[in-house]
Parts: C-alpha cells; sequence; structure tokens
C-alpha cells in the first residue's frame, strides 16, 4: 500500500499575520497534502491570504468557536490522515513530521506535547498541569498535555467522536479521553511552541479555565461514570456512618440525617452503575 493521504486543517479567526509565514512552509514541506483553513468568521484577510497560498479555505459567516472549525475541517477533509494545528505561528511545518513518524508505529492519535516554555504564562501552566493530573486519572492513563491543539490523528477514528465535541476550545480535551476510552492508542512527542503572531490569544484564562475543568468531569461521567459516583457514594457512606457513631455515642439512637446521608450512599452509587452500563452501550460495535 501506498502512503496514506494527508490532510492539514488550520481553524483561523483573524489570523492573516500568522498564516503568511505557516501556509507558504506547510506546502513546502508538503506538497500532496491537502491544506485547509477554516474560517472562523474573520474580519482581516484571512481568507484571501489562505486562497493566495494555495490553501483550500472552508468559512463561517459567524465565529462558531474552534471547537466548531475542527469540526467543520474533519467533515471537509479528504486524508486518511488529519494533522491540526493552530494558524498562528506557534506550530511549524517542522514539527509535524514528529507526529506522523509516531503515528505510523501504531497509534491512531499523536499530540504535540508542549513543556513549561509553550505554556502562556505560569498560571496557565499550573492549571494545565492540574488538568493533565485530573485527566490521567479518570482515563488510567498518562496524559501529557490534555490541552495541547496540535495533533495528527487517524481520520475514520476521529470522526466516530464529531458529535461529542464542543464548540468552543475543549476540543483537544474531549477528544483524547474519547480516544483513551475507546482504547484508541495515543502517544506524545514534545514539541517546542513558539510565540505567537498576530493578535492575542483568544482563550480567556479564567472562564475557558473552568470550561476545561467542567469538560473533564462532563466526559468522565460519560466515559468513566463509576470513577465519579463511586468516590461521592464513599463519601456519603462515611459521612452517615460517622454521623451514626457520634449521635449513637451521644443519644443512644439513629437519627434522620444518618438515614438520609446512608440513603444518598446507596443512590448515588445505583446511579453510577447505570450510568456505566450507558456508557458500555454507548461504545458498543455492531457488524
Amino acid at each position: 500500500m501506498g502512503n496514506p493521504t494527508l490532510s492539514i486543517i488550520l481553524p483561523a479567526k483573524n489570523e492573516a499575520d500568522g498564516l503568511r509565514g505557516t501556509l507558504p512552509a506547510l506546502r513546502v514541506a508538503y506538497p500532496e497534502a491537502e491544506i485547509i483553513v477554516v474560517d472562523d468568521g474573520s474580519t482581516d484577510a484571512t481568507p484571501q491570504i489562505a486562497r493566495e497560498a494555495g490553501a483550500r479555505v472552508v468559512s463561517s459567516p459567524y465565529s462558531m468557536g474552534n471547537g466548531a472549525a475542527i469540526k467543520r475541517g474533519a467533515r471537509a477533509a479528504s486524508g486518511e490522515i488529519l494533522v491540526f494545528m493552530d494558524a498562528d505561528g506557534q506550530h511549524g511545518a517542522a514539527h509535524v513530521r514528529a507526529l506522523l513518524d509516531r503515528l505510523a508505529e501504531g497509534y491512531d492519535m499523536v499530540v504535540g506535547a508542549r513543556d513549561r516554555s509553550g505554556q502562556a504564562n505560569l498560571h496557565r501552566g499550573l492549571a494545565n498541569g492540574l488538568y493533565n493530573r485530573l485527566a490521567s486519572w479518570m482515563t488510567g492513563h498518562r496524559i501529557a498535555d490534555l490541552t495541547s491543539g496540535f495533533r495528527a490523528v487517524r481520520a475514520d477514528k476521529f470522526k466516530e467522536f464529531l458529535h461529542l465535541l464542543p464548540n468552543g476550545f475543549s476540543y483537544p480535551t474531549t477528544s483524547t479521553m474519547a480516544f483513551f476510552r475507546s482504547a484508541y492508542p495515543v502517544a506524545y512527542v514534545p514539541i517546542p511552541v513558539a510565540k505567537r503572531v498576530g493578535n492575542g490569544s483568544h482563550i480567556r484564562p479564567f472562564k475557558d479555565g473552568v470550561r476545561f475543568l467542567l469538560i473533564i468531569f462532563k466526559i468522565a461521567s460519560l466515559y468513566s461514570p463509576l470513577k465519579l459516583f463511586a468516590p461521592t457514594a464513599v463519601a456519603f457512606f462515611l459521612a452517615a456512618l460517622g454521623w451514626y457513631g457520634y449521635t449513637f455515642a451521644t443519644q443512644g439512637r439513629l437519627t434522620n440525617m444518618s438515614t438520609l446521608l446512608f440513603s444518598a450512599a446507596v443512590i448515588v452509587f445505583l446511579i453510577g452503575l447505570i450510568s456505566e452500563q450507558i456508557t458500555n452501550l454507548t461504545y458498543r460495535r455492531d457488524g
């Protein structure tokens, strides 16, 4: 068999300056690749610059979000392998090869993992470290960079999860955890990150940080629900046991509060079991 076809997808919102340097380098390095720029409602020359560089442009009449641009680009792509990268100059053509080489080893997703120098600031780096550890615990796999948008994936696997991806900045979180839950092998390749070109980051640290955290719990409840429900049930049970011990020692009786806490522990655990069964049905493959 020949080499698999390649599509490189760049979501872009007002990234004309970054595209001027990124697209020519990609075209030189990968002349046979399909390059798609998803114009997310830009008000600058982003679509014109992309067309002049020979890229295919998929335009939105208004901004739908980074995740929405990723989904639109993936649907439009014809390649067997998809590479997603930022259009702001942080990721270069030279780094794509490292992802593709690792993908060829049998992985279904390879993520470019940033080191601390690639984080926007100290607070962002600490937050990402927290997300990585939390997601690693929930998935049972080491996640080196949960929020990196620079990744190479096998198109058929990635498109299975398009309906799950949010329209905002949390698409890397969702897709990574979905691949792990589906037993699709994921690898990480350390990459340097250049300073972005043009406008400042579209990410709002606090608001999007909360969204990243919420999406972890959302995906965990969908793919590993017992890892959320079981500890919660245990917490209720221990609280009930402690309160019962206290009231029995001081009043010699079982109080309504203890009964309520014991009941909550049982109900939460049973909900977790039901959620786990729903998850198994979600990932059932027929045929």
